[in-house]
């Protein structure tokens, strides 16, 4: 017999379920249970190169406060009802809203959205999970702090909180969010509220200020696992400095890049550039200035590279497009200005351009902006280069190597060429590692596509893996694999830990590959 449901929790009656909705209702109230389709809609579109049906949640539940989320957690456990937990549900190409197996609840927390405390002396801020960057930026603007955020893009409805529990990047000196991240309350399986670092401590004003308090340090457990809700995060701010000069360097030929890489460790080690630097392809680059590849081509596969060369020509782009910036005092930002321009010069390739010469052009105005800290959505262009809606960030990770940076380009264009489809990518350089971050973009709309597009990410796991690369985060659909990439032992642990805290499986069960 069909249920009302769209979907039910595994193992879960329809009757059992009636009754804890009707638990969930008289904890949260009828207008923050939702179970009908409509309401349901939002919370299943996926853009991964799976069936929706596997990602849709059988309700959702909405929290107010931390009291409601231990009610909610109380009532799972009652029932053994898996609850997918979601800030604000914007994790676009790595899962968005959807829970990572159909029949879960979601627990929306993007009404949680107060900002509890900014201090602008100690550059600290201490927000709940609902809170978005915009709302960040706002307030800052509004209360004239001298403050700047760190996000990443597009960045104005994501929020730090889910950002950083899935250890996101940024584009400003603080764009580790992680690190920067101080003081976590969680709640836990067993409904306990647990704070770390200094939180703990009865009267204490430091727990914004000191990450480690005193025994474990337990907060990066709580990243990327399903261990605890974050209920509350702290994390540092950057002083908004004096001069800020953003730039790109245009390189013209793809082989470049191992020459590119050399060329900018030793200054972003050195933090000559302080920032994440970013270096970004063609596609990357044009698709951002809605660029669509129907305007050049219409043939299914992938693009040739003649059609590329001649969007790079007119787009004015390089095949490699270098955005940095420096912060500083005057006098900071003059000495190291003169160490990157005679660093180009001395390399005798690239091209420099400033804010001066690249005026409200895109994308370096969007660019600047997300190493300034002002919000935008200017990448939401990438999803029109092929149209469709498909969208899957592959993600692996290498030191900040010339000849790595090479070998991951060629192999990557290769598997995405095969399958019929485009490198669109761009590296984001670290201290010593480069994330290199490629969207595989295909047409949901496309059955046949999207078969190609879910063989071709599979492929880039496996031959990547071969190499000796592995992903820093992935898709809800692609997560049990991953895991698998780690090694037996860490899943072993991460296994032992979850039968530890959370002994009925409830929360989250599967996401990043953990089951008791």
């Amino acid at each position: 017999m069909a249920s009302k449901y769209l979907a039910l929790p595994k193992g879960v009656s329809e009757a059992r379920f009636d009754a804890a909705i009707k638990k969930f209702t008289a904890a949260l109230g009828k207008d923050n249970v939702l179970t009908s389709g409509e309401h349901l809609q939002p919370y299943t579109k996926v853009m991964m190169a799976v069936e929706t049906e596997k990602h849709i949640p059988s309700a959702i539940v909405m929290a107010t406060t931390v009291e409601q989320v231990q009610a909610v957690v109380k009532i799972c456990n009652e029932y053994k009802i898996p609850v997918w937990t979601i800030s604000t549900g914007r994790n676009f190409g790595y899962g968005s809203a959807a829970p990572v197996e159909r029949g879960q609840i979601v627990l929306d927390l993007r009404k949680m959205n107060k900002i509890i405390h900014i201090d602008p002396e100690l550059c600290t801020a201490l927000v709940e999970p609902g809170v978005t960057y915009q709302q960040l930026y706002d307030y800052i603007e509004d209360n004239k702090l001298p403050l700047m955020l760190s996000f990443s893009a597009p960045s104005a409805i994501a929020g730090p909180v889910g950002n950083t529990m899935d250890r996101g990047v940024g584009y400003t000196p603080y764009g580790e969010h992680f690190l920067m991240q101080c003081g976590m309350e969680v709640v836990l399986a067993n409904g306990d509220v647990y704070r770390t670092g200094m939180g703990g401590v009865k009267g204490d004003k430091a727990w914004q200020v000191f990450k480690w308090g005193y025994g474990p340090t337990l907060d990066g457990m709580f990243t990327q696992s399903n261990y605890g809700i974050c209920t509350k995060m702290g994390f540092w701010l950057m002083p908004k400095p004096p001069v800020f000069k953003p730039f790109e360097i245009k390189f013209d030929n793809e082989a470049d890049i191992s020459e590119i890489v050399e060329m900018l460790r030793p200054l972003r080690i050195a933090q000559i550039i302080p920032n994440a630097v970013v270096i970004a392809g063609t596609l990357w680059e044009a698709a951002t200035c809605n660029t669509r590849r129907s305007d050049y081509i219409t043939t299914p596969g992938h693009t040739p590279d003649h059609i590329v060369k001649q969007i790079q020509k007119d787009k004015h782009l390089g095949a490699w497009n270098v955005y940095a910036a420096l912060y500083g005092s005057p006098e900071q930002v003059e000495v190291n200005w003169k160490i990157v321009t005679e660093t180009i010069k001395k390399a005798g390739k690239g091209r420099i351009v400033t804010q001066e010469e690249a005026g409200d052009t895109q994308p370096f105005k969007y660019r600047a902006q997300l190493m300034s800290g002002v919000p935008n959505l200017q990448e939401f262009g990438l999803y029109n280069w092929r149209g469709g809606g498909g969208s899957m960030w592959f993600a692996p990770v290498s030191q900040a190597r010339g000849s790595e940076c090479d070998k991951q380009v060629k192999l990557a264009k290769t598997i995405l060429n095969k399958h019929g489809l485009d490198y669109v990518g761009e590296f984001i350089v670290g201290w010593r590692d480069m994330h290199h971050v490629i969207d595989v973009l295909f047409d949901r709309s496309s059955e046949e596509e999207t078969k190609r597009a879910n063989a071709c990410f599979a492929e880039l796991l496996d031959e990547f893996e071969k190499e000796g690369y592995a992903v820093y985060r992935v898709n809800t659909a692609f997560q049990e694999r991953v895991a698998n990439s780690y090694g037996p032992v860490k899943r072993k642990l991460e296994k032992t830990i979850k039968r530890a805290l959370d002994p009925n499986g409830i929360l989250a069960p599967g996401k990043s590959g953990i089951r008791i």
